[in-house]
This record gives structure tokens, C-alpha cells and sequence, in this order.
């Protein structure tokens, strides 16, 4: 990625009408393959990430910059974002006031309507028991609160997408509950945490030393969950190389089954009850969506926050009401994190150990380094105090 070629104001310097956008206009059309949010634009220019956000939408309003993803906000040039740089960008063209009507064309005698086929009759659903209750515990013993989706429980419309066999992504920040509604669906799970580094083996198994100094074939989890009928989660399976993830892929299609090559081609062939959900957090870096991926899960839900769940667990409201403003803040683009239901449970456990006020501090310290300013003044806001991250502070001496 190069910097931007065109010298750029201080950042002390006013500028004039429609100078900040051929600025952010530069640094996208040098850059054309790259996508820019508002804060990294914001640190190249040294400007207001707020003002920025403005500039880039009336760019993308005008065809010079292209929203590539909504949350959060990312943009890249156009075949236009030159032009609009260096401040020749060509207005649209606008039609006469009184442009004459041409006479409407007589319409063509409709053709008869063709009998319709029948309609095939539809295959029976399957039977999903309803759930009962407000809450569901997951296999920790802890309790799930059930949410809505689409007019009904949020852990009965995961179970009914299992017996329709039509694969689910779940995908938001981390610590929104991704992982306790997955857990709370299906009982019968099997796991698999994803990364950079995960491997074919780690999904379809690999061969291990036995005592005698022989080797055996060890099946993974996605091979024991699709003989024994469970449900597999692959969590952050966007992390994990597109080449490395590829081997589900037969298993999720019309086939149903694998080929092993590492030990000697074995045909793997699903059983009824196996099923496919994953876990996928846009905001990480490093996250790929691809569209092979993304065209297999049919079934795609955004998991946010319950901060409403959170204040009625007990959290200090002072505390939600921070987590509300952070997001609303994420949104706009001017910063890149908040505090989801994880961290507001933390909160909690920490102000019943040591106080709300080291509960507080605890919070700025988990924010990026990046963020942290506006964290700092979002929680004087509400805490009517200047907190700052949590450090050592000299050393304890001996009483006497």
C-alpha cells in the first residue's frame, strides 16, 4: 500500500470547500485495491475521523468511492475517485426541463395463459419441539436467555435449521453470544477453533504413534461428527485458510461425504442428524468472508449485544449506559470497539470484588490503545470521574 502523492495540509490548517474530500479522494485513488475506514483514513491526514465518515459518504453518493462493507464501515476507489481528486470531477448530466414526451406504442395483444403445471407436493417438515421457558441451560450448566429471531425463540429457529439441513452463520464482535447461543442449541456439539494456523488434520484427523511404536489413524472432529450424526461448530472459521476449509465443503453439498487422502482415500458419508454452524467475527483482523464460504451457510444471522439482557442480569447501569454510546460510536465509524455483553459481565464480577471505580479503570485498560481517549471521556460521562487504565503503583512497605 503507498501513501498518498499529494502534499497534505497540516492538520492545524483550515481548509477550504471541498478540500477534505479530494483529500480522502487522493489517498483511495492511490490506493485503489485497498479499503480504507474512516479512522485509518483519519491517522494518514491527521483530520477529524467524523469529517472524513461525511466525505466519504457524499463520494459514494457522487459514484467517486464504493462502500465495500457496511460494519464496519469500509470504502475503496472507483474508475471516478481520480477525477474527484484532483478536483475535476465531471457532474452528471441533467435532462432537458421540457423534454417532449414520445407517443406511447400501442400494447401487444396479451397471449393466452399457458395451463400450469401441478404443483409437486411439498416434502413433510420435520418436527422441532418447542421451547419452553424464557431460558435454556447450555452444557456448562450455565443459563441461556433466549432471544427472538424471526418471530420465535432464537435456539428453536438453530434447531429448526438443522432438520431443514440448511447450515448456519452466526457472525458479530466477539463477545456477543455467538458461542452461548450455539452451545444452547445443540447438545450435542463438537467443536473446532479456528485460526491462521489450523489444518487439514485438525479437521479430518491425522495419524498418531501408538505405545508399541506403530501408527493409527485418529479421526477428526469434522469425521466424528458426521458419522455419529452431531452437530460440528467452527468457530472463527473465517480465520482459517480458504484452501484449509475447503475439505467441508463436500460435506455441506448434495454428497454428503469426504475423501481422505491421507489415509488411503477413505470415503467418509454423512450420517442423518450431522450438521455444519460457524462462528464469524467481521471486526478481527485477518477475517475472510469468501463467497464460497458465504454461498454454503444459507442460513446468515448478526449477533449483537443484549444491553438490556445485561442491565437486567444486574450491571451497573453507568456501565451499559457506556456500552450503548461506545456502539452508537462504532457505528458512525469514529472508533473501532465497544463493550459487549462479555466485558459487561466482567464488569460486574470485578465491581462486586473491588469496587465499580477499579471495575471502570478495568474497562479503559481493555480497550485499543487507539480508542482508549474516547473511552476515557464516554466513561467521566457517566461515572462523573477521570478514570485511567489499571498499573502497578509502588511498592507496599512493611508496616513496623
Amino acid at each position: 500500500m503507498t501513501s498518498p502523492t499529494a502534499s497534505i495540509p497540516a492538520s492545524g490548517v483550515r481548509l477550504g470547500s471541498g478540500e477534505l474530500r479530494s483529500m480522502v479522494a487522493r489517498v483511495l485513488a492511490d490506493n485503489p485495491t485497498t479499503e480504507y475506514g474512516p479512522r485509518e483514513i483519519s491517522k494518514i491526514l491527521g483530520r477529524s475521523s467524523g469529517a472524513i465518515g461525511k466525505a466519504l459518504k457524499t463520494l459514494t453518493g457522487a459514484g467517486h468511492a464504493e462502500l465495500t462493507q457496511p460494519k464496519p464501515v469500509r470504502y475503496r476507489a472507483t474508475a471516478t475517485t481520480a477525477s474527484a481528486a484532483a478536483g475535476t470531477a465531471t457532474p452528471a448530466p441533467v435532462a432537458p426541463a421540457s423534454a417532449p414526451k414520445a407517443p406511447k406504442a400501442p400494447k401487444p395483444a396479451k397471449a393466452p395463459k399457458a395451463a400450469k403445471a401441478p404443483t409437486p407436493p411439498k416434502a413433510p417438515k420435520v418436527a422441532v419441539p418447542a421451547v419452553t421457558g424464557a431460558t435454556v441451560t447450555r452444557p456448562n450448566g450455565q443459563e441461556y436467555h433466549l432471544r427472538e429471531l424471526a418471530g420465535r425463540a432464537d435456539v428453536e429457529v438453530l434447531r429448526t435449521m438443522r432438520a431443514a439441513e440448511v447450515p448456519v452463520l452466526l457472525y458479530g464482535p466477539p463477545g456477543t453470544g455467538k458461542t452461548s447461543l450455539i452451545e444452547a442449541a445443540y447438545g450435542d456439539l463438537l467443536t473446532v477453533q479456528g485460526d491462521c494456523d489450523t489444518t487439514v488434520a485438525d479437521l479430518v484427523g491425522e495419524y498418531a504413534q501408538n505405545p508399541d511404536g506403530t501408527f493409527s489413524f485418529i479421526h477428526g472432529p469434522l469425521v466424528r461428527a458426521m458419522t455419529e450424526g452431531r452437530v460440528l461448530f467452527i468457530d472463527d472459521a473465517t480465520l482459517i485458510p480458504p484452501t484449509v476449509l475447503s475439505v467441508v465443503y463436500p460435506a455441506m453439498d448434495g454428497r454428503k461425504e469426504i475423501v481422505i487422502k491421507a489415509h488411503k482415500g477413505e470415503v467418509i458419508t454423512a450420517v442423518p442428524g450431522f450438521f455444519i454452524v460457524a462462528g464469524h467475527n467481521p471486526s478481527v483482523h485477518g477475517a475472510i468472508l469468501s463467497d464460497a464460504l458465504a454461498s454454503r451457510f444459507s442460513f446468515q444471522v448478526e449477533v449483537i449485544s443484549d444491553y438490556d439482557l445485561a442491565a437486567g442480569l444486574g450491571v451497573d447501569k453507568r456501565a451499559v449506559t457506556v456500552a450503548r454510546d461506545l456502539a452508537k460510536r462504532v457505528e458512525k465509524g469514529e472508533i473501532g470497539w465497544a463493550p459487549q455483553l462479555r466485558e459487561l459481565l466482567a464488569f460486574s464480577k470485578i465491581a462486586a470484588a473491588v469496587g465499580a471505580e477499579t471495575a471502570a479503570a478495568n474497562v479503559i485498560g481493555t480497550a485499543p490503545e487507539e480508542d482508549r481517549a474516547i473511552v476515557i471521556e464516554v466513561i467521566k460521562s457517566a461515572f462523573g470521574t477521570v478514570y485511567k487504565p489499571l498499573s502497578l503503583g509502588a511498592r507496599i512497605k512493611s508496616k513496623s
